[in-house]
This record gives structure tokens, C-alpha cells and sequence, in this order.
């Protein structure tokens, strides 16, 4: 891509493609100190004040800034390689990392190792890396005292409260208003579907695990369903359609939001999944639409149930998880309360804790 001039008019020219940049959209990114708040990247003017009438009336090409003079005035000199990563109308940092598909077969993840200045380091960064590369990360030697996954939650950005509270524990108890509250066997699943917007992220905390049991299980929602839209279509069709409504009922709340079990971005592209069958209300369809619906949720079922999407391991004592929610499905398998104890922390935070801390740190590490 480069930058081209032709009589005070400005184009960009990708090789593929050469289009005008107007002069409105290049005024309103001058950023001399009169303009622009170094600190916090804030314009100190009110673009909407402008007038819409903004000309060039010079332009040249100086190394790699694009010195510009406006017809009220203004002169600036633009970075041009700061302009460039505007062009594509993009995130160039979080989408330029890619979703890497895996199965049972995946092994030989790095586990990241907490120590002191952790969360403004190198490794840091690294880690939302692989989180968004891999769906979730593990990370060994976190304190298990006072709490520590709100610090640690905290750190990244903000606890996404709910109504289990600021973190929850996760253990066996009586009467529970959740079967993760007992030592029961929890098949694949999403958290929380039944919110609007549901937590985007999960972070558990191993605390105590006295059990030969209650290992903890992954499914790569992303793979699946990818696999699912190459084997049958019309299934992957009416799942990424056909909106169902998730309930979720204790003494206190009721919560409600409708979505598609797999829910696609504007582009028709992968986004997210919601899965939790003892919670979903499928609505009167047309009789043969629910037949199809009906195959087609206990096909994606049974792949999600399948161990050759399923990957299985034993958090320890000060193992941390982190897992997207919005693309991962979780469980663990059964266990013995006379064994002895197994608890677990556990909160949620959003996507703009992990996008804001890793464009901190690319920054930061100038990457």
C-alpha cells in the first residue's frame, strides 16, 4: 500500500485498488498538540464543528509523513504508516491473530508460570496471545489465598459481576441452585447463556483437589462447528437461525435471552456458541422445520460429546484457567466427595479486558 498525490488530491493505492481519501476524514485526524491529547489520544476539537466543506490546499510527501495544508487553515503532518492501519477498516490487532482449530489431538500447549510483575510483562502478553489463539490458557503458581482470581481478574481489566456474585465457589454443597455445586459429571457446556450479553470470559482457580476424579474437559466450539458446516449444511444452517430461548430461575432472579445456538458475525463468520440443553426452550416452529432443528441439535450434541473433540486434564492446587466462553465448552467429569475436598474459584471478565491489556502491552513492547 502506498500513498499517492495528484493535483492536492490524496489516494491510496493497494495495489489492487486506488481510491480518493477525502479531506474531511484526514482533517480530522491532525494531531499536533494543539489537536490531539498525548496522553489519553483524545481530540481537543469537536469535528462535527467543522465545516463540511474541508479542501486540501497542499499536500506532499516528506519520508513517511503526508504534510497537509487545509483550506481553514490548518496545517498538519500525518504518519502515513499510522494512516495505513486505518485503511483496511479492521482491528489489526485482535483479528490479526488467528483461531487455530484443535481436537483430542491437541497437546504440547505452554503453560504460563505466574511470578512477580506478571501482568505488565512480556509473558503477559504472550499469554492473551495464545489465549486468543487457543480459546484458553493455564497458568500454574497463583496464590491461592484471599481470594487472589479477583487480583488476578482485576489486573487484566474489571470482574464482570453476577448474580453468583463477584467470584463464586465451586464445590459440592447442599441444595444448590447449579449442578456445577455438586460432585456430578457436567457434559460439555456454555456458562450462563440465558444473559444478555453473556460473560465473555471464565477464569477458575483450583484451590484444593483431594480427588482421583473431577478432571476438567474442553471442546473447541469453533472446531465443531466448523466440522459440523462441511458434513451437513442444512444442520449448520438452521442451528446458525433458528434463535431458542435460555431460562435460568432462582429465588431471587429470572433471567431470559433468546439466541442462536451457533451465532454468526456479519460476515456470515464464526462468533459464537451458546450450549446448554438442560436450560434451552426451542419455539413452535413449523413441524418439519423442527424435525430438521431437532437432528440437528443432537448431531451437534453428539459432537460435542464426542472424544475426539474432547480434551481432558486435572487442574492442581494454583492452577488458573482461562477459557472463552464465547467459543469454548467446558465440563468435568464426576467425583468422590469421600475422597476428600475439591475447590474451585471461579469469575468472569469481558473481551475488553484481554483486548484492552493486549493492546497495552503491544504497545508497550513496541510489537
Amino acid at each position: 500500500m502506498k500513498i499517492e498525490l495528484n493535483e492536492n488530491k490524496v489516494y491510496f493505492n493497494s495495489g489492487l485498488i486506488k481510491k480518493e481519501i477525502h479531506p474531511f476524514w484526514l482533517r480530522e485526524r491532525v494531531d499536533g498538540e494543539e489537536f490531539l491529547d498525548k496522553g489519553t489520544q483524545q481530540r481537543l476539537f469537536d469535528p462535527t464543528t467543522l465545516s463540511s466543506e474541508i479542501l486540501i490546499n497542499t499536500a506532499s510527501i516528506n519520508e513517511k509523513f503526508l504534510e497537509i495544508n487545509f483550506n481553514d487553515g490548518v496545517k498538519s503532518k500525518l504518519n502515513i504508516d499510522k494512516l495505513a492501519l486505518e485503511f483496511s477498516n479492521e482491528d489489526t490487532v485482535i483479528k490479526s491473530i488467528p483461531k487455530i482449530k484443535w481436537n483430542s489431538t491437541l497437546e504440547n500447549i505452554k503453560n504460563f508460570e505466574y511470578q512477580d510483575n506478571f501482568f505488565d510483562s512480556k509473558e503477559m502478553y504472550d499469554l492473551l496471545v495464545s489465549f486468543y489463539k487457543y480459546g484458553f490458557v493455564i497458568i500454574k503458581n497463583i496464590p491461592t489465598d484471599n481470594n487472589f482470581i479477583v487480583k488476578f481478574a482485576n489486573s487484566i481489566g474489571s470482574v464482570r459481576r453476577t448474580n453468583f456474585g463477584e467470584f463464586f465457589d465451586v464445590k459440592s454443597k447442599p441444595n444448590p441452585n447449579d449442578l456445577a455445586y455438586t460432585s456430578l459429571g457436567l457434559s460439555p457446556h456454555t456458562d450462563n447463556p440465558y444473559r444478555n450479553p453473556v460473560p465473555c470470559i471464565q477464569l477458575l482457580h483450583c484451590i484444593e483437589s483431594e480427588v482421583t476424579g473431577g478432571l476438567s474437559t474442553l471442546v473447541d466450539g469453533f472446531t465443531v462447528t466448523e466440522d459440523l458446516k462441511k458434513e451437513n449444511l442444512e444442520f449448520y444452517k438452521i442451528l446458525s437461525e433458528v434463535k431458542v430461548r435460555f431460562k435460568f430461575i432462582d429465588k431471587d432472579v429470572v433471567l431470559e435471552d433468546w439466541s442462536e445456538l451457533i451465532k454468526l458475525d456479519d460476515d456470515k463468520n464464526f462468533k459464537q456458541v451458546r450450549f446448554s440443553p438442560r436450560l434451552d426452550y426451542v419455539p413452535m416452529l413449523d413441524k418439519q422445520k423442527l424435525d430438521l432443528y431437532y437432528k440437528a441439535r443432537k448431531r451437534l450434541s453428539e459432537m460435542y460429546n464426542s472424544e475426539k473433540y474432547r480434551i481432558e486434564f486435572k487442574l492442581a492446587p494454583k492452577d488458573l484457567m482461562m477459557m472463552d466462553n464465547y467459543r469454548l465448552l467446558h465440563g468435568r467429569t464426576s467425583y468422590e466427595v469421600k475422597e476428600g475436598n475439591r475447590f474451585l474459584q471461579g469469575c468472569y471478565i469481558d473481551y475488553d479486558s484481554t483486548e484492552g491489556k493486549l493492546r497495552h502491552l503491544k504497545r508497550k513492547f513496541n510489537l
